[in-house]
C-alpha cells in the first residue's frame, strides 16, 4: 500500500500492543516526529511500562504535539490509540492547529501480537490486554472517519506492513514554487467587459474568453466571480479557461460557494445577485453548468506563493492559518471574521483582522469594499466600491 500523508499532519498510529507500531514509525518517520507514549511514561516516571503514569505521560505528549503543530511540524503519535476516547484529543489537536488528522491502522491478527509480546520481557501483562486491544480496535475501525480522521489507511498483515511506503505531499494551497510576477484581481462579480478591459490594460491578449498573458506573468483571481453583474457565465468561462491553461490561479469567494451550494440542490437564499446569476446560467448548456460546478468544487481556500512571501485569499488569512487546511481556515478565507453584530444595513460587522496581523507574508485579499487600497501590516485590500 502506498500511504500518502500531507507534509503537515497529525498521524495517529492505531494498533494493539505487539502490532509493530514503533518499528513502523521508525521506518517511515523522523525520530523527532515520533511521540511515543512509552517514552513519555519513562520521561515522567523512569519506567516506560508504568501504566499508572499514563495520564501524566499523555498530558506531556499532547503538550509537545501542540508545540510541534504550532510550529508547522509533523506529529506521529505512537500509542495503541485503539479506543475512541484516546483518539479524540488527537483529532481536537489537529483541528486546533488547522492540520489534517491521519490514522494508520496496523490491524494484525491477535495471535501475531500475542506471540510478539511473549518474546519481549517488558510485555509481561496477561493475554487479555492484547485481546481487549484487538476487540476495541475492530469495534471502532469503521468509525474513524466519523471521528474526524481525513485519511485512514489500514494494514492487515505482516506482508502489507513490510511492503507499505509512506509518501509526503504538499497541501493543495502550497504554491511556494510560483514566483510570478502576479496580477491579482478581486471580486469581478459578473462584470465581464470591465474584466477584459483590465486584462488588456495589463498587457494580456484577450480574444473573447481566450486570454494569453504577457511572458512570465500570471493572473490570480480572488473569488466572487459571479453575481450582480450582467455576464457571470462569460467571467466563469474566461477564468476557468485561464486556470486550465495554467496562466491563472483562482481562490473561491463566498458568492461562488453560495452558487455551488445552489447548483448542488441545496436550499440557499436567492439574494445579493444570485438571482441574476441563476437566470444567466439558465441559458447555458447542462454540460457547461456541470463544468462550473466541478470548477468551483475544486477551488482551494487560499494559496501561499513566492517562497511563502505572498498569501492570497478572498477575505484574508491570519498568520497561524497560512498554508494549513481545515474547515476554519476555509471559512476565514471566505468570510473573514465577524463580531456577531450587524450594521445599519443589516450586514455583518467584520473584525479588522488586518489591524492585528503580524505575519511575515504579505496577504492580498478582497471581499470587503474599502474607500481606497491601502497597506496595513503587510496586508492589502485593493477592492474599491463600484456601481454595477
Amino acid at each position: 500500500m502506498k500511504i500518502t500523508v500531507p507534509e503537515l499532519a497529525l498521524v495517529a498510529l492505531v494498533g494493539a500492543s505487539g502490532s509493530g507500531k514503533s518499528t513502523f514509525a521508525r521506518s517511515h518517520f523522523r525520530p523527532t516526529e515520533i511521540l511515543s507514549s512509552d517514552f513519555f511514561r519513562g520521561l515522567v516516571r523512569d519506567d516506560e511500562n508504568d501504566q499508572s503514569a499514563t495520564k501524566d505521560a499523555f498530558d506531556v505528549l499532547h503538550y509537545v504535539a501542540a508545540k510541534r503543530l504550532a510550529a508547522g511540524k509533523m506529529v506521529v503519535v505512537d500509542a495503541t490509540n485503539v479506543q475512541p476516547e484516546s483518539r479524540k484529543p488527537l483529532v481536537a489537536l489537529a483541528r486546533e492547529y488547522h492540520c489534517i488528522p491521519v490514522a494508520i491502522v496496523l490491524d494484525l491478527p491477535e495471535r501475531v501480537c500475542q506471540d510478539r509480546n511473549k518474546s519481549r520481557p517488558d510485555r509481561d501483562f496477561g493475554p487479555h490486554v492484547v485481546r481487549n486491544h484487538v476487540r476495541s480496535l475492530r469495534q471502532s475501525l469503521r468509525g474513524l472517519e466519523r471521528e474526524g480522521f481525513r485519511h485512514v489507511f489500514v494494514l492487515r498483515s505482516e506482508e502489507e506492513i513490510a511492503a507499505a511506503t509512506v509518501t509526503r505531499e504538499p497541501l493543495y494551497n502550497d504554491r511556494k514554487a510560483d514566483h510570478g510576477p502576479f496580477d491579482i484581481i478581486g471580486d469581478i462579480h459578473g462584470c465581464f467587459d470591465e474584466l477584459t478591459a483590465l486584462l488588456t490594460k495589463l498587457g494580456y491578449a484577450v480574444d473573447g474568453v481566450a486570454v494569453r498573458p504577457p511572458e512570465g506573468r500570471k493572473a490570480v483571481f480572488l473569488g466572487d466571480l459571479v453575481d450582480r453583474g450582467p455576464r457571470s457565465p462569460d467571467v466563469l468561462r474566461l477564468v476557468m479557461g485561464m486556470v486550465a491553461d495554467g496562466t491563472a490561479l483562482c481562490v473561491p469567494g463566498n458568492h461562488d460557494m453560495k452558487l455551488l451550494r445552489k447548483l448542488r440542490g441545496r436550499d440557499v437564499q436567492i439574494t445579493h445577485g444570485l438571482a441574476e446569476t441563476r437566470e444567466q446560467l439558465a441559458g447555458e448548456t447542462p454540460e457547461f453548468v456541470a463544468q462550473v460546478r466541478a470548477f468551483l468544487d475544486g477551488l482551494v481556500s487560499h494559496y501561499v506563493l513566492d517562497g511563502g512571501k505572498l498569501v492570497v485569499a478572498h477575505a484574508g488569512m491570519k498568520a497561524e492559518m497560512q498554508g494549513r487546511g481545515s474547515g476554519k481556515v476555509r471559512d476565514f478565507a471566505l468570510y473573514g471574521e465577524t463580531t456577531g453584530e450587524t450594521d445599519e444595513f443589516g450586514l455583518p460587522v467584520r473584525h479588522n483582522w488586518a489591524a492585528e496581523y503580524r505575519g511575515a507574508a504579505t496577504v492580498v485579499y478582497g471581499h470587503t469594499p474599502v474607500p481606497a487600497p491601502e497597506w496595513l501590516n503587510h496586508t492589502l485590500n485593493p477592492r474599491v466600491p463600484r456601481v454595477v
